[in-house]
């Protein structure tokens, strides 16, 4: 489901930056590892934006800074205007009801010395949310809405499947209504078969909800089946930006070329050439001068320019690219 047309952004990032600060090595002091560069985004009511990229890409990072589960360097993340890294514990208190994240290990995000009806219920206990047995029917509502008995809410954590916790995980953040959800790598460690049951669940609560998602994932043959929009990430910063259709349909950045490349596609046509990318990603905490994929970029135009002069976010073809030759890219 795509936001209206000309609406505000329900949520809207603007040049976040998390530095983390290296440990000295014998007495000198290290570079900050830039594991988010400058990201800049936007999620509407009821949107889902897909956030991709390599593992190590700072996509989780902007993810868990944004619900301040750690501290921003600097930028701005603003829930309906408001800016959420300005707000007080009682304020943060109340935008946590708005905000919700389903973690990626579905067993280590949930207490094993826990029932599973009392980690669903924290969330209302914590805001108050009803009495006490308005909570447990509340509990039991929210199993079957996930697709479980109500009856497990007396059992533990450990007594379930990857594919079930997971949806114990999403009951949970669906415990205090919120309007958005972090989801990070919500199906990356299950089953292929649970991955398509799971997304189809959010998208079932999606609708029924009017939840916004921003979905984190390393793989595009999953953001494809649910997002509106997509965002690249390459090193800290967002490289292309659109539509899904646009981004998967005409790639114009080449590290995008090469993720859409490693997806599998169900076809009886020839295989096409598989993209594969030279070496390891550069380090964050020494990126590369100029732009940050030209150590790895295979376009044929590639020259100095690109060792030498970042590239920022322009319009191109329907889509928002950081590449001095996007025009051409093959």
């Amino acid at each position: 489901m795509t936001a209206p047309a000309g609406a505000s952004p329900l949520l809207e990032v603007r040049e976040l930056v998390k530095h983390y600060r290296a440990r000295a090595i014998l007495g000198r002091s290290a570079p900050p590892v830039r594991a988010v560069d400058g990201v800049s985004l936007t999620l509407g009511r009821g949107e889902t934006l897909g956030l991709v990229g390599e593992s190590g890409c700072g996509k989780t990072t902007v993810g868990r800074t944004i619900i301040r589960l750690q501290e921003p360097t600097s930028g701005q993340a603003l829930l309906d205007g408001t800016d959420i890294f300005t707000l007080g514990a009682d304020a943060l208190r109340a935008f946590r009801r708005r905000v919700q994240m389903i973690f990626q290990d579905p067993y280590g995000s949930l207490n094993p010395r826990m029932t599973v009806g009392d980690a669903i219920a924290e969330g209302m206990d914590i805001h108050r949310i009803g009495t006490r047995p308005q909570r447990r029917g509340r509990v039991a509502t929210l199993l079957e809405e996930v697709g479980l008995d109500a009856s497990y809410a007396a059992r533990y954590p450990h007594e379930f499947s990857g594919g079930q916790r997971q949806r114990i995980g999403i009951a949970r953040a669906l415990a205090v209504e919120p309007e958005v959800i972090i989801c990070d790598e919500p199906v990356s460690s299950l089953d292929v078969s649970v991955q398509a049951q799971v997304l189809n669940l959010l998208s079932d609560l999606q609708r029924a909800r009017q939840l916004a998602y921003l979905f984190i994932a390393h793989d595009l043959a999953v953001v494809r089946q649910v997002a509106d929009r997509i965002a690249v990430m390459y090193l800290g910063r967002i490289v292309e930006t659109g539509t899904a259709e646009r981004v998967l349909g005409s790639p114009r950045h080449p590290y995008t070329v090469a993720l859409r490349s490693a997806v599998p596609e169900a076809s009886m046509e020839p295989a096409t050439a598989r993209i594969v990318l030279s070496g390891d990603p550069p380090s964050p905490a020494a990126p590369p001068s100029g732009c940050a994929f030209h150590t790895r970029c295979f376009h044929p135009a590639r020259n100095e320019r690109c060792r030498t002069e970042r590239p920022e976010l322009r319009p191109l073809g329907g889509v928002q690219v950081a590449c001095h030759h996007a025009e051409s890219t093959p």
